[in-house]
């Protein structure tokens, strides 16, 4: 079992009060301590990490996909506020309590909006995207990431609908790749992991562009709480050769600043992929 990659164990739809469906998988034993999981952009629930430890710990790891992405019902306008309140939902339909999550590049704004609105006890923010829109990194950031804050800032949802035109699970490998170091692309490219990295993206587009585009205006838009907020741990992990220019320009210093609670991770030996490579010391700080 290579980066802890295996089929899930489980897998289904929880219908909310609103009538939508969340899609989800899970690994690990029924009966064991829930954890939480967002992926990354345009991921579904079938990529899920630390396959190859969560059993021993008795970890029982959810992966919840957000509105329109999978099998997740669609949400037309959510939020990160509302994405909170699905979650809460989603824990009292089964029965789960406040559990701790994990949120993965472009998941990690999802995460931390639970962890602000108090739905967890504690998140792991993993290789995660970080409020770009901070003042912090004016003039900081790649400068076509700065074209594209700049036009989500100008008009939203004209930016969604435009760029959902040609947005697709091809295309997203492709920029991933691309964007990644030889450290991360070795392990992305890697026959015993691509196949289920592409299988996570063509099922994350399933039902078209608009869930992905509109978890992408939602993360690269000022975010609708504050983390300075956040009460309950949150662990940061980085790695030093991640080139993404989409997670953080300092590895999450900035985000450990403003997160009172935030207990930093940068490992240098390890880059963007740190969620498969380091997933026994990300589950085992966080429970």
């Amino acid at each position: 079992m290579k980066y802890g990659i295996v089929e899930a164990d489980r897998s289904g739809r929880t219908e909310l009060p609103s009538g939508r469906r969340l899609g989800w998988a899970e690994w690990g034993p029924e009966d064991g301590v829930p954890v939480l999981f967002f992926s990354g952009a345009a991921m579904s629930r079938w990529l899920g990490f630390g396959g190859d430890v969560v059993t021993e710990p008795g970890i029982r790891l959810i992966s919840l996909e957000r509105p329109g992405i999978g099998a997740s019902d669609p949400a037309p306008g959510r939020t990160l506020d509302g994405w909170a309140a699905d979650v809460e939902a989603f824990l009292r339909a089964g029965g789960l309590g406040e559990v701790p999550v994990v949120g993965f590049s472009q998941g990690a704004p999802f995460a931390l909006a639970c962890a602000a609105a108090g739905v967890v006890r504690a998140a792991a923010v993993v290789a995660g995207q970080d409020e770009l829109t901070d003042p912090a990194f004016s003039g900081r950031l790649d400068p076509h990431l700065e074209g594209m804050l700049k036009a989500i800032g100008a008009d939203p949802e004209g930016f969604a609908a435009s760029f959902a035109e040609n947005a697709d699970a091809e295309g997203m490998w492709q920029l991933i790749v691309s964007m990644s170091s030889d450290l991360d692309r070795a392990v992305y490219t890697d026959p015993a992991f691509e196949g289920h990295y592409r299988r996570a993206l063509a099922e994350g587009f399933s039902q078209g562009a608009a869930g992905y585009t509109r978890d992408l205006v939602l993360a690269m838009s000022p975010w609708p709480f504050d983390v300075a907020g956040i009460t309950v741990p949150v662990d940061l992990w980085y790695g030093a050769h991640d080139t993404s220019t989409v997670h953080s320009p300092d590895h999450g210093a900035t985000l450990a600043r403003r997160i009172p609670t935030a207990r930093r991770h940068l490992l240098p030996e390890a880059g963007g992929s740190v969620l498969w490579t380091h997933a026994r010391e990300i589950l085992t700080a966080l429970t």
